[in-house]
């Protein structure tokens, strides 16, 4: 008890912790407002929304494949040179000469690989659950936005390399972007850097993967977020009484089964 009272009646504890030790009801409720990660979640949600067959998780493995995607960026950029001339050089003495480069490399493609799948998945489960309908329907809009940006992540990851692949890779979006009506030409040199592929291409396709396209990910994700805890409870469709099919009215004027309380 004593211990107890050393760790907590003290100033520093105090500075994190403003309500004190958790021991009443009313400071436990106290620790999940003032907590940023708790507070991202709805007061109340459906039951059967929190379970994981219902969800699977998918939304939060997005955001895991992220912050894998992130971590191993960091490593790969202290060896990748953003060059023409030594551009694919460094990627191959990451794969033979940095001890677990080839490691962290293939960690980095793979969670690539897997948070494009993750992000399908989870868009493919909130359509089949109806999660898209009012009040989320805005959210959805978001969730459509965060699929783009991925995308472009993983096509301008796919570029860095500079290989024959990245080249026609480039060759190809360039050409894509250049068809746009009005501004298609603006469009291409945009994408290019000038007339033709060099080395203002790279480096517009590098620091659109490892600054602009995260930074607007990340910001995009957190109003993802704060849509989901503002829109009401996770994942399910919230009907109006009078538009309700016969089940669920009944559910909203309190008759509902025990299996779907509010948690």
């Amino acid at each position: 008890m004593r211990l107890r009272d050393l760790i907590v009646n003290n100033r520093f504890f105090k500075s994190i912790y403003r309500t004190g030790y958790p021991d009443t009801a009313r400071k436990r409720v106290m620790v999940v407002i003032n907590s940023l990660a708790l507070h991202l979640h709805p007061v109340r949600v459906p039951k059967r929304a929190v379970r994981v067959t219902y969800t699977w998780g998918l939304g939060g493995l997005s955001i895991f494949m992220f912050v894998i995607l992130t971590i191993t960026g960091v490593f790969l950029m202290f060896y990748y040179v953003p060059s023409v001339r030594e551009a694919y050089w460094s990627v191959v003495s990451l794969d033979t000469s940095v001890m677990m480069g080839q490691f962290m490399r293939n960690m980095h493609r793979w969670a690539a690989h897997m948070m494009v799948l993750m992000v399908l998945l989870h868009m493919t489960r909130v359509f089949y659950t109806g999660s898209y309908k009012p009040p989320r329907d805005f959210n959805w809009v978001i969730g459509i936005v965060l699929l783009v940006l991925t995308m472009l992540l993983s096509f301008t990851g796919y570029l860095l390399p500079w290989d024959q692949l990245a080249y026609w890779a480039i060759t190809v979006g360039a050409e894509m972007g250049g068809s746009a009506p009005f501004v298609g030409k603006q469009v291409n040199i945009a994408l290019l850097g000038g007339f033709e592929i060099g080395q203002a291409t790279l480096i517009r396709w590098y620091t659109l993967h490892v600054i602009f396209l995260p930074l607007l990910l990340i910001v995009v994700v957190s109003m993802h977020f704060w849509r989901v805890r503002k829109d009401g409870n996770i994942s399910t469709p919230i009907y109006p009484a009078e538009a309700a099919p016969e089940e669920v009215r009944r559910r909203l004027q309190g008759s509902a089964p025990a299996n779907d309380e509010m948690a």
